[in-house]
């Protein structure tokens, strides 16, 4: 299998395994839907946190106001009692002005917040250090256990307007934000490898060659960006290792010159007190004719 290190600019996505046989065409699809499904799912855990510490999302004309100004408005939550959640609520306002406030228990608040985190380790850049590839499988199940979660807590649903209901139904509405600037969409992806756009009517093997046994770093991006800046000869690692070992060889050299120094002074100071007691008291020496 050849393993892929996908990168998004100079940032580690995910590993892949693949075959040098797949088609372009498949390949950039595949990489794009992991890609983009990773991007949900970190959506869906960042506002699912928020639901688990301040419940649903208030009505778009309520958003943002004072509890006067609702009040003086006369405006209403319809939702707010057909969503309550499983064993009650607790209320924690919250201070954006988003959410009704209306958390659900601790019980049911420690269901949504356990899940998010097992969805956050799959979609994890950490798994490309610990060598762990994605797959669309592992982000769909991600995706279904966060959805089954939501359920257990709200098993009435949640407003056709809160964002996580629309990120399920993907229905939401990123415009103008910039999470929409981070999608790829499929149509317009391009996968590069060495500086190189692999075009669609090729197989990666024509680039990889036969080996299956080959690791190599691809990056996807957008039609209309150009070829993505090259892999630096050697990893920022290994260039931290580099500067650390010059950084202490010349400390190793610079010791090694003190104790040089230090033992020619003593040599020379040991040599000039020899030369007086040898030649002590010579002036003394009379010396006669013969």
């Amino acid at each position: 299998m050849v393993l892929l290190h996908v990168k998004h600019g100079d940032e580690s996505q995910f590993l892949l395994e693949t075959t040098g046989r797949v088609s372009i065409e498949d390949l950039t699809q595949e990489v794009t839907k992991i890609y983009n499904g990773r991007l949900k799912v970190q959506r869906l855990c960042a506002e699912m946190e928020s639901l688990a510490e301040h419940g649903i999302f208030l009505p778009p004309n309520m958003q943002g106001l004072t509890d006067e100004q609702i009040e003086e408005l006369k405006l209403t939550d319809e939702w707010a009692k057909k969503c309550i959640p499983s064993g009650g609520s607790t209320f924690k306002k919250d201070d954006i002005g988003r959410r009704n406030g209306h958390a659900p228990n601790e019980k049911m608040k420690q269901v949504l917040k356990a899940t998010v985190e097992e969805a956050k380790a799959v979609i994890s850049k950490k798994q490309v250090e610990a060598n762990v590839c994605v797959t669309t499988c592992m982000v769909k199940d991600a995706l279904d256990q966060l959805r089954g979660a939501v359920m257990i807590v709200y098993p009435m649903g949640l407003p056709p307007y809160d964002p996580i209901r629309m990120e399920f139904e993907n229905k939401e509405d990123l415009s103008g934000t910039q999470a929409a600037l981070e999608i790829v969409e499929e149509p317009e992806a391009q996968l590069w490898w060495a500086a190189k756009e692999l075009k669609r009517t090729n197989q990666l093997s024509d680039y990889v060659g036969k080996n299956e046994k080959t690791k190599i770093i691809i990056k996807i991006q957008k039609k209309g960006q150009g070829a993505p800046a090259r892999e630096p000869v050697i990893s920022s690692e290994e260039h931290k290792q580099m500067i650390l070992f010059y950084h202490r060889r010349q400390e190793e050299l610079k010791k090694l010159e003190e104790n040089d120094d230090d033992s020619f002074l003593d040599s020379e100071w040991a040599d000039s007190h020899a030369l007086k007691r040898h030649f002590h008291g010579v002036k003394d020496i009379k010396w006669r004719p013969r």
